[in-house]
C-alpha cells in the first residue's frame, strides 16, 4: 500500500516515509501506529485498542501512547492544535484527519505482467514487487492473528512474479506444500503455505492485455 497525503508519501510494503522529497525515519512503533490509524480511517481508535494492537500483551502507560503519536506528528509535519493528519479525540484516543490518496489501487498495472497475492479463506493479500512480512505484528503487510503464529514468522520476497518464502526462526515453523523449510524457498503459482493455523495459497494473475483495435 502506497498512500499521499498533506506532502507525505506512506509506502507500507518497503516501511518507508517521505515528507516532501525527504524521507523520514519512524521508529518501528511508531510506523505501526500510523499504518494503523491510516488502515482503519476515518474511524477514532480508543487508548485502549491501540495498546492492545500495538504492544499486545504488554503494559503501557498512555504517557507512551502520546510520545508514538507526539513523534508521528513531528515526522510528518503536523500539529496537536491543528491536527490535520492525526486528530485527538478528547478522552478517548485518536484519529487519522487527513484525506488520503491510495496510489497503489489507483497505479494502472503494464499490459500482461504478473500480479501475486495470498489467499486465506475470505481474505486476499496482495504481493507487489518488494519484501513482506508475515506474522502477528500489527504492521505485517501479512498479518496473521494467532498466538501461534510469530510476531515475524516469515519474509516473502517477490519480483516479477517469481516469489520466494523464508521462515524467520519462527518457533512453530513455515510448511510449504507441507513440508517444514529450513532454507529461502521458491513458491509455485498454486502452492500452500501453512503458517501455524492459517493456510495461504499463493496466486499469480496476469493484468489483461490491452485489445487491438482491428484497422480496415
Amino acid at each position: 500500500m502506497a498512500l499521499r497525503f498533506v506532502g507525505c508519501r506512506l509506502d507500507t510494503a518497503s516501511r518507508r516515509l517521505f515528507r516532501g522529497a525527504d524521507e523520514v525515519h519512524l521508529s518501528p512503533k511508531a510506523f505501526a501506529l500510523l499504518k494503523l490509524l491510516i488502515e482503519r480511517r476515518p474511524r477514532a481508535l480508543s487508548k485502549a485498542e491501540m495498546l492492545a494492537a500495538i504492544w499486545p500483551g504488554v503494559f503501557v502507560s498512555d504517557a507512551s501512547l502520546a510520545r508514538v503519536i507526539n513523534e508521528i506528528r513531528e515526522a510528518v509535519g503536523d500539529q496537536a492544535a491543528e491536527a490535520r493528519v492525526v486528530r485527538t479525540v478528547h478522552r478517548y484516543g485518536y484519529a487519522f484527519a487527513a484525506e488520503a490518496t491510495d496510489e497503489s489501487a489507483n497505479a494502472p498495472r503494464t499490459p500482461g505482467s504478473p500480479v501475486c497475492r495470498f489467499r486465506c479463506d475470505h481474505r486476499e493479500f496482495p504481493l507487489p514487487d518488494g519484501e513482506h512480512i508475515a506474522g502477528r505484528e500489527p504492521d505485517a503487510e501479512v498479518r496473521l492473528d494467532s498466538l501461534r503464529v510469530s510476531r515475524r514468522h516469515a519474509r516473502i520476497v517477490v519480483a516479477g512474479g517469481c516469489a520466494t518464502i523464508e521462515d524467520l526462526g519462527s518457533k512453530n515453523g513455515t510448511f510449504v506444500r507441507g513440508a517444514r523449510i529450513s532454507a529461502p524457498t521458491v513458491l509455485e503459482p498454486g502452492a500452500d503455505v501453512r503458517i501455524g493455523p492459517f493456510k495461504l495459497i499463493f496466486l499469480v494473475a496476469y493484468a489483461p492485455e490491452a485489445t487491438i483495435t482491428q484497422g480496415d
